[in-house]
């Protein structure tokens, strides 16, 4: 449970967790370095002035610290005692750190990472039980270096759609406890059509004669289970095959989720290593130009979520806050949400698999060659694919993530000579497909399409119904609205793939001012798409004539509405930035309550029986 001194004390994995771990999230001892001498100071080495509250960073108001200047480079440092039931090794796992962190243990340095949206692990070696360790964290974030850093603002001060910045680290902190061999991760790939659930392991080490062993479990009992060989192989895997009586599959209206035991097993067939998991059956497919769920369509009501708050920025403020995002958009009627331009912590996406919560999982790279005075200086390097592949590795295996979007709105203009921003997205794309085959992935959402992308989608903030209709009607014809630059086109043709707008709307509203009289007027601390409507009737007018040219096109297979909630100064959020109303939310569902055509008549051929309609709830 929540404390003042103890934030966010939930396990931060939950779909790998073993029995034996440690929350750090507390006050650590901190410290600015503004000029990035720290380490020439000796701070790795000694205690530090001031206090922060990790997991908030500290721009954050949560963090005690509430310093939103540039900020070059923090240190964080604090002790922890190995506990006494405690043998083996130690891993101290960082949700994460924005941006360049290095870590020394006592001193001595023990690890780096490059990357503000991806969690990585230290593997301390073997501790004694008792022992105190000394953790002293460097992150830097320098100003003028090029990176990922999704909405946050270049300039001093938010504006447009420009947040404020966030440093160091901003997620969970944890200690654990691993035997000498045991699992690093394991991926979970469903395989509906087999009733198989495969599963991929990573282990730190080989050991003579161990193996590896996946049970599966419904309603807390054993129904299937597999073994292999871990001793030959750095990634061994199996397949579990679930009796036809015991398949069930996960869906928007019945989120089943199976709880699964992973063992590592040494000759003897004792434990060496135990993880409790979970899993969801449900599969991804594409037929023309519908995307189906588990062979059938299902009208992809998203909602863009941003995952700010105003007290602790891009860390939530508790799990329970995690949750009721999800629930609020569930209120108001989306079944699903694109995780925009941030990486959100792990137990978003377990919240999202229990309740049966359709995501798109984004990487935060807003802004890469706008190089103008709110330019994010986010230009593509090497880092971008490492980190990209991190965040994939760790959340491959949650049900609720059904597309990858490793870029959006990619500025560049189509031409024939190569640039590092097509390799980039080459390499992101191309590597997003061989690290997870399972799900469809959009090269950049928006704007420059390079791939042979799976879906296709566009960004349209036109805001009067009748021009947004006209100006999608070209899908019927093969033609569909593509984001094009005043230098020219940006994308490859669409060639037929699924196609969506995947971020509309942006309807700027603020009831307070409609009450002052300035309904319709720029200012310079409230910002949003298009001209603010006047009142809250001309707003669910507004949106339900843009909702319904997609929701009645039977050619497009969802929609993403900007956004879930204001953030800062961007007041166009279904509810206010401290997620209270401002709407009638039972007014936005029922709006969007009308059956899509695309789920009255599905393009291309008939979905396919899976052999399971009489056995399957939701199916």
């Amino acid at each position: 449970m929540d404390s003042p001194d103890h934030p966010r004390p939930e396990h931060p994995r939950p779909q790998f967790v073993r029995d034996r771990w440690l929350s750090l999230n507390g006050w650590w001892e901190f410290q600015l370095d503004q000029g990035d001498s720290g380490l020439e100071r000796g701070l790795a080495g000694r205690e530090l002035d001031d206090r922060i509250l990790v997991p908030f960073a500290p721009e954050s108001e949560a963090s005690g610290v509430g310093n939103t200047d540039y900020l070059q480079a923090v240190w964080y440092r604090r002790t922890a005692r190995v506990p006494d039931d405690w043998t083996g090794r130690v891993l101290l796992h960082f949700g994460a750190v924005d941006y360049d962190a290095t870590v020394w243990i006592d001193g001595v340095e023990a690890g780096r990472h490059r990357g503000g949206f991806s969690s990585f692990t230290l593997d301390l070696g073997h501790r004694e039980p008792g022992t105190l360790l000394t953790i002293t964290v460097r992150a830097r974030d320098l100003r003028d270096q090029p990176q990922a850093r999704g909405k946050q603002a270049r300039q001093f001060l938010n504006n447009l759609a420009y947040y404020t910045r966030t440093t160091g680290i901003w997620q969970s902190v944890w200690l654990e406890s691993v035997p000498s061999t045991y699992l690093k991760r394991v991926a979970i790939t469903p395989r509906v059509a087999d009733g198989v659930l495969a599963l991929r392991a990573t282990v730190n080490r080989n050991l003579a004669g161990s193996r590896f062993r996946a049970t599966v479990l419904a309603e807390g009992r054993p129904v299937a289970e597999a073994e292999t060989r871990a001793d030959l192989d750095l990634s061994p895997g199996v397949e579990v095959a679930l009796p036809a009586e015991s398949v069930r599959l996960w869906s928007p209206e019945d989120p089943y989720l199976y709880d699964v035991l992973l063992e590592l097993l040494d000759a003897d067939g004792d434990t060496i290593d135990s993880v409790r998991s979970y899993a969801g059956m449900r599969s991804i497919a594409i037929d023309g130009q519908a995307l189906l769920l588990n062979g059938r369509p299902v009208f992809q009501r998203l909602v863009l979520d941003q995952g700010y708050w105003p007290d602790t920025l891009m860390t939530a403020p508790s799990d329970a806050a995690l949750r009721q995002d999800i629930e609020l958009a569930q209120e108001a009627g989306f079944n699903g949400a694109r995780l925009h331009q941030k990486v959100f912590e792990e137990r978003y996406l377990y919240h999202a698999d229990r309740a049966g919560f359709l995501v798109w999982g984004e990487y935060g790279d807003w802004g890469i060659n706008a190089l103008g005075p709110t330019g994010n200086n986010q230009q593509p390097t090497a880092a971008f694919v490492g980190e990209w592949l991190e965040v994939v590795a760790r959340d491959v295996s949650h049900p609720s993530i059904i597309g990858w979007c490793p870029l959006n709105e990619t500025h560049q203009q189509l031409h024939d000579r190569t640039t590092a921003l097509d390799d980039v997205t080459h390499a992101m794309f191309l590597a997003t497909k061989l690290a997870d085959p399972s799900r469809p992935v959009i090269d950049a959402s928006g704007y420059a399409h390079r791939e042979p992308t799976d879906v296709y989608d566009s960004h349209s903030y036109t805001q009067a119904p009748a021009e947004f209709a006209l100006q999608q009607q070209g899908l019927a014809d093969g033609n569909p609205y593509v984001n094009r630059g005043a230098d020219g086109e940006w994308s490859q043709p669409y060639a037929g793939q699924p196609y969506f707008v995947s971020e509309f709307g942006g309807i700027w509203w603020n009831p307070e001012r409609a009450a002052e009289g300035e309904a319709g007027s720029d200012v310079l601390d409230s910002w949003g798409y298009g001209q603010r409507v006047r009142n809250l009737e001309e707003f669910y007018e507004r949106f339900e004539g843009l909702a319904r040219v997609m929701l009645e096109n039977p050619l497009m297979f969802g929609y993403c509405y900007t956004q879930l909630t204001d953030v800062f100064q961007e007041e166009n959020g279904i509810y206010r930035f401290d997620r209270s109303r401002k709407l009638d939310v039972e007014r936005i569902r029922r709006i969007q309550q009308v059956e899509a055509a695309y789920e009255r008549e599905t393009p291309g051929t008939a979905a396919p029986d899976l052999g399971y309609a009489g056995r399957v709830t939701g199916a």
